[in-house]
Formats: C-alpha cells, sequence, structure tokens
C-alpha cells in the first residue's frame, strides 16, 4: 500500500466514525408519497394559461413536503405546473430568469 492509500483509508475511517451513511434503498422520491396533491385532482396543478393557481396554491401551503417538491422541480427543470407551492413564473422569478 502506499501512503495516499493510508492516509486516504484512516480519513475514511474517522469520517465513517462520526458521519452518518445515507440509507441509500428509500427513494429519493419518497417525499412523494407524503404530498398533498397526490390526494386532490392533478389537474388544478397544471391550469391551462391564463387560469388562476390559487387553489394549487392553498393546498401546497398545508402541505409538508412543499420544500422537497419545490426542489424537485428546480433540479428537474419543470416548466409546467404548480410545484411547492411555486407557479412556472414563481420559478422563473426565483431563478431569475425573468426581469421584471
Amino acid at each position: 500500500m502506499t501512503d495516499t492509500d493510508t492516509s486516504w483509508r484512516l480519513r475514511a475511517a474517522r469520517l465513517s466514525s462520526v458521519v452518518t451513511i445515507p440509507d441509500w434503498n428509500l427513494s429519493l422520491d419518497d417525499w412523494k408519497n407524503d404530498a398533498l396533491c397526490g390526494q386532490t385532482d392533478p389537474d388544478m396543478f397544471f391550469p391551462d394559461r391564463g387560469e388562476s393557481t390559487r387553489e394549487a396554491k392553498m393546498v401546497c401551503s398545508r402541505c409538508t413536503v412543499t420544500a422537497e417538491c419545490l426542489e424537485y422541480a428546480l433540479q428537474h427543470d419543470e416548466r409546467h405546473g404548480v410545484w411547492g407551492g411555486m407557479s412556472e413564473r414563481d420559478r422563473r422569478k426565483l431563478r431569475g430568469l425573468v426581469v421584471d
């Protein structure tokens, strides 16, 4: 073994006693099971252009996983629908893509 291999192994051993290793068997989308939108009409979250997003946002305001939902939408560049309590326009503003 080289010195580099040894130092890496020592650092990994020290870290493993401090760091919690995530359970990789869990799905990254487990938050969807707790989302209130799954218990309502999905059309509410994908309104036609010009229709209100108010009802969907009200559902999101009572949901416990809005942060995870919004993070998912931003990471996957969701361009349609209400995600994490934000419309497409809200998310574009959040990303700084819209200049008002």
